[in-house]
């Protein structure tokens, strides 16, 4: 990065996230805009098989976003009225949106106080004769603990919310090898195809209903259809809708995805320096204990008041001021006034998820940013607190 593009050295706003984005991805989205094929077609194919290749599913379907991906999975698997579907609260808003347009009901359970993963426990104290499917969060680029997770559920099924997981390691296998998982390629993604998601599966079946789902639930879509010369009748085998990924898009993310690697590696190595130099009173969330491989997708942490002298809205307005920029991933969902005037339900209460939800923040954290960006960062950090103690280790920083 060279000086003049480097917004610590340039005096210029730094975001808390920026795609990476380089000549090889633009060279690569020109080649297909000039190529007559703009929409779904050999370019989303190859995204798709590219993502089974990587993480090892049987099956992938490319959408135009990762609330796509998660409304035709659940829609697919079959919920509707009278079902329950569990999940967190400390989650995006898009799943239970997706839950109670369906006509079913979110169960929300809690999360670990400093993973913000939930645990087997709040889901297994969840579980109803109701209860249809498990959703887990991978939250900020960890994993949860699948194995423990499967257990607990037994018959039920699990779609994994892996929204921030493309790259995640889960023992010896990426997030993605088995079961059911959704990806989302949101400009803000460890990859991106400018809005975009993913869904994988081992069920060969279940892919080719949600494919169908996708593109007005015809038999066949365009690029199937091979319409060069061609006018084949297709017919709608149920009501689908409009959700098929363009290949400018999909172009993107095959160039995106080569680089993922690379991408984590810097997330990592920034994600080490935050945890050795923040001050007192700005807590990052713990890493799982089980094996894992951390994608670091978001950098989060907690500003507890009493230790680091200021509360979450100062320490945002005041690296706001510096020209550094935050956000919070996510206020509860239980927490928006839709959720506050229904009913929710939420058995093992959420303890956990209300106290995060009050004092998390995502500071910058993309692999763009220089080592003086994110001394820019940390220094900054050290004058919204006043702080002189600076933690120099952490119970569960990154090795």
């Amino acid at each position: 990065m060279t000086a003049s593009s480097n917004p610590a050295a340039a005096g210029e706003f730094l975001p808390f996230c920026r795609p990476s984005i380089d000549d090889t991805d633009v060279a690569a989205v020109v080649e297909t805009l000039t190529s007559g094929w703009i929409t779904t077609g050999p370019r989303c194919a190859e995204l798709e098989q590219a993502v089974c290749d990587r993480t090892g599913a049987a099956a992938a379907v490319a959408m135009t976003s990762g609330t796509a991906a998660m409304h035709l999975a659940l829609l697919a698997m079959g919920i509707g009225p009278g079902d329950e579907v569990i999940t967190p609260s400390m989650t995006w808003v898009s799943t239970p949106n997706v839950i109670n347009l369906l006509g079913a009901t979110p169960v929300f359970v809690d999360v670990d106080r400093d993973t913000l993963l939930v645990s087997p426990e709040s889901i297994a104290a969840a579980i109803t004769p109701r209860t249809k499917v498990i959703i887990p969060v991978h939250y900020a680029g960890a994993p949860c603990d699948l194995e423990a997770i499967r257990k607990v559920a037994g018959d039920v099924p699990i779609l994994e919310d892996a929204a921030h997981a493309i790259g995640t390691r889960y023992g010896d296998r990426e997030i993605g090898a088995s079961g059911h998982a959704i990806f989302s390629l949101h400009p803000i993604k460890n990859i991106t195809t400018g809005e975009g998601g993913i869904f994988v599966t081992d069920d060969t079946d279940l892919a080719a209903t949600v494919r169908q789902l996708r593109f007005h639930g015809l038999g066949a879509e365009a690029w199937d259809r091979n319409q060069q010369g061609r006018s084949p009748q297709v017919e709608v085998q149920s009501p689908g809708f409009k959700y098929n990924l363009p290949d400018m898009n999909a172009t993107l993310g095959i160039t995106q995805l080569k680089r993922l690697d690379a991408f984590i590696e810097r997330r990592a190595a920034i994600a080490r320096e935050y945890h050795a130099g923040l001050p007192a009173g700005i807590e990052p969330l713990a890493v799982p204990t089980w094996d894992h491989g951390h994608a670091w997708h978001l950098f989060v942490v907690r500003v507890v008041e009493e230790q680091a002298g200021v509360d979450r809205a100062t320490f945002m307005e005041g690296l706001k001021a510096m020209g550094i920029g935050t956000g919070i991933h996510f206020r509860a969902v239980h927490t928006h006034r839709w959720y506050r005037d229904h009913d929710i339900v939420a058995p093992g209460g959420l303890a956990n998820t209300e106290w995060n939800s009050d004092r998390i923040c995502s500071i910058p954290l993309f692999p763009g940013m220089s080592d003086a960006d994110v001394s820019r960062v940390i220094d900054g950090i050290g004058e919204v607190c006043q702080a002189t103690d600076v933690v120099s280790t952490r119970q569960g920083a990154p090795a």
